[in-house]
């Protein structure tokens, strides 16, 4: 054989060995993850790094954010490269772009049920009155929902002045006529104000309506009951007037769900090892299991890192799911 045949074969045989090298290369190495100022998000970065580091080894930062510094950082500067709880809906526009643009990658749903919005009833007042299911029944009984400041009207619990909910709560209040129908509209005025009113209502065994959202503490302490708006979800009819300030003649729809998702930048999706993002899209859970840790977190004063350690101790059947038995075992070694 010719010296440039065996010079030929070795320079083959060394990029065969380096790309089988690149590709066995397991290592997870530096992660940032954006954590974000909300309970449930932050429950859900420090689940993240909980496990990404003492299951796969990586070295997690992370990064103090909010939904939109966090999209526009990482389309841009893809960084950090992962976010835990992204809420589409609101940022929908933005996210899509970034995803066609092939700078974002959606990886799971982290929130099974998504987030949900709606008008709810105490469960101990729904199961005392069974023939209330729909947002219909409830408007036809103001009676059972007096109001303190005029009995002879019922009182239903809007959404906190300022907030984004307020408007869509207002409009979908006037399109299932619920002033015609003998109820008076109150304002909270804080969300100090709306979790104390559902409280208080607990405490006395009091009927409540209104507004509220999941997941959250609240409903995992005092188990509320949806009411179905027995109508579809009307996108255009939410679009052009029931999430408009000057929305004149609104109708009847159905919330739309929120979908809550996990993003990681595209750059990181193509280094990362398989079998983290094995995790990241197998990584979900519901909201009335995430209440009750939200909940758990309230009652103890806790934080996201002590939220998520008291979700690996209490949940194993579940996160077990998300990762290989080996995996497993080395994180049920760090939570002992």
């Amino acid at each position: 054989m010719s010296l440039k045949n065996i010079l030929g074969l070795g320079l083959c045989s060394l990029v065969l060995f380096t790309s089988q090298m690149a590709h066995s290369d397991n290592t997870c190495g530096k992660v940032s993850l954006a954590d974000m100022n909300w309970a449930s998000a932050e429950f859900a970065a420090y689940l993240d790094k909980i496990i990404l580091e003492t299951g796969f080894d990586c070295k997690v930062s992370l990064v103090p954010s909010d939904t939109v510094p966090a999209i526009t950082s990482m389309t841009e500067k893809a960084e950090p490269d992962l976010a835990s709880e992204l809420w589409f809906n609101a940022n929908r526009d933005k996210i899509e772009a970034a995803i066609k643009a092939n700078k974002l990658k959606a990886v799971s749903n982290i929130l099974e049920d998504g987030g949900e919005e709606g008008w709810w009833i105490p469960q101990y007042f729904a199961d005392a009155h069974p023939d209330i299911k729909t947002v219909e029944d409830a408007l036809k009984h103001p009676e059972l929902f007096p109001n303190p400041e005029n009995k002879k009207r019922g009182a239903f619990m809007g959404c906190p002045s300022g907030w984004g909910c307020q408007i869509n709560t207002d409009n979908l209040f006037k399109a299932f006529k619920g002033k015609e129908a003998g109820f008076d509209l109150i304002d909270p005025g804080s969300a100090a104000g709306l979790d104390g009113s559902i409280a208080k209502a607990y405490e006395r065994k009091q009927p409540w309506i209104g507004y509220y959202w999941a997941p959250t503490a609240i409903l995992g302490k005092f188990p509320m009951y949806k009411l179905d708006f027995n109508v579809p979800y009307d996108d255009k009819m939410w679009q052009s007037c029931i999430s408009k300030e000057d929305c004149v003649d609104p109708k009847p729809s159905a919330w739309a769900k929120s979908e809550v998702r996990t993003a990681v930048t595209v750059p990181f999706a193509e280094r990362a090892p398989k079998a983290v993002m094995d995790y990241l899209s197998k990584r979900t859970y519901k909201n009335d299991m995430l209440n009750q840790i939200l909940a758990w977190m309230d009652n103890e004063k806790a934080d996201g890192e002590a939220g998520a350690m008291h979700f690996l101790k209490t949940q194993e059947p579940l996160w077990t799911t998300w990762v290989s038995p080996e995996v497993a075992e080395k994180i049920k070694a760090k939570i002992k």
